[in-house]
């Protein structure tokens, strides 16, 4: 039997989620999606690359998540939401991307390529926003951040049928959608 100390040392966990991110990195380098004139072309509406890359690993990161869960391998812990929260989080991803063009996930991307502003842009942007959030928390959290409690609902549970029952035909969808993007040459 483990104890908690040793369950509590197990670094497993760090490293795959260290690998991932550099994986996730390449990728978006890769696909194009860490330079910011495919990000300002996706803005504009005139790129589709970075919303491509991303219906991919939605599409990609449902079927394993479900499938993983279906297995027993994982056991999902869903955490609570609300439109508060999704308002503040739009608000300060949003002003975020305006501003410097880079989401967090393409900023990592971007400093692993070396990019100037996403090194000083993003880093000071992610870091002072996430301190200015931080302060501003414990206003927040029994106000605007609870305003629209919609808990930890997941779409299957909301209609009471089983994971793949919404898993199949949404992603069924991006795909569809997906082919649609690409053959009118966004």
């Amino acid at each position: 039997m483990e104890t908690k100390k040793q369950v509590s040392e197990d670094k497993r966990p760090l490293f795959f989620g260290l690998g991932f991110g550099i994986l996730f990195g390449f990728l978006l380098h890769k696909g194009g999606a860490t330079q910011y004139d495919v990000i300002l072309g996706q803005l504009l509406l005139t790129d589709f690359t970075v919303l491509k890359i991303m219906l991919s690993a939605v599409a990609t990161g449902m079927i394993g998540i479900y499938f993983m869960k279906s297995m027993g391998w994982i056991k999902l812990s869903l955490k609570g939401g609300s439109v508060g929260m999704n308002v503040i989080g739009a608000l300060i991803f949003g002003v975020g991307f305006a501003v410097l063009g880079y989401c967090p996930g393409t900023i990592a991307g971007a400093i692993g390529n070396g990019y100037l502003d996403a090194i000083v842009g993003g880093l000071v942007g992610i870091l002072s926003g996430t301190w200015i959030f931080a302060l501003m928390y414990p206003k927040l959290k029994d106000g605007i951040l609870k305003m629209g409690d919609f808990g930890d609902i997941t779409l299957p549970r909301l209609l009471k049928v089983n994971d793949w029952v919404v898993v199949v035909p949404v992603v069924a969808l991006i795909v569809l959608l997906l082919f649609w993007i690409e053959s009118t040459g966004l």
